[in-house]
């Protein structure tokens, strides 16, 4: 027999006085589309709920809101700060290279979330703990998420005995994210992506930065 119970509507995903995204706007035309989307969206928030459930035990709590307060750049100078002591003066361009490439990032998130506008897991359901305090109102995509990930792939492309720390903590910092009922897991996967595919363009940018401090 089939159940009454009316399935989740977009717009509920969408708290007071918060404008509906592009996205949201698209959905409304297409219900074909809609149909993926709410999909995509249950499935975003089932796991979202499961994995911030291991915020209630407060050993567990503690360590991701440290990893996620680490992530907010503090490791990050700490690696660049390690790659100067052991490898001197050989790592200046790299970190610079790597620096510039962040702050690329640095533009995409902060139009990204402009943009899409999506609120933040505890934002939209009552059932998720927060664990730590946003820096900024919205969701997508996981600006963590994208430097660690592409501080990982950059500095550790110069510096590979430092890669496996550094990946190893990207991954706790993408998990701390949604512990903490910050994003959704498609935040944190986008946001993976994009930091990636900007560590990519490092030797690009690497000879930009040669070829500037040659002119000076």
């Amino acid at each position: 027999m089939k159940s009454n119970q009316a399935k989740p509507s977009l717009v509920r995903q969408l708290p007071p006085n918060v404008a509906p995204s592009p996205v949201f706007t698209l959905c409304s035309r297409s219900p074909a589309l809609a149909v993926y989307v709410n999909q995509l969206i249950s499935w975003d928030t089932t796991v979202c709920i499961h994995i911030n459930r291991y915020s209630t035990n407060y050993a567990v709590a503690i360590v991701f809101k440290s990893i996620s307060r680490l992530g907010d750049g503090w490791f990050w100078y700490a690696m660049m700060l390690a790659a100067l002591v052991v490898y001197g003066q050989q790592a200046f361009l790299p970190i610079i290279t790597t620096l510039l490439i962040s702050l690329i990032g640095l533009a995409i998130y902060k139009v990204l979330k402009i943009k899409t506008v999506r609120p933040r897991p505890y934002q939209v359901h009552q059932v998720i703990v927060l664990g730590e305090r946003p820096l900024d109102v919205f969701s997508f995509p996981s600006g963590h998420t994208l430097q660690a990930v592409l501080f990982s792939a950059t500095l550790g492309s110069y510096f590979p005995q430092l890669l496996p720390i550094m990946m190893l903590f990207a991954l706790l910092v993408a998990l701390s994210r949604m512990v903490l009922g910050l994003h959704y897991p498609t935040d944190v996967l986008i946001g993976g992506a994009i930091g990636y595919s900007l560590s990519l363009w490092a030797p690009d940018m690497q000879k930009m930065v040669e070829h500037s401090l040659l002119l000076l």
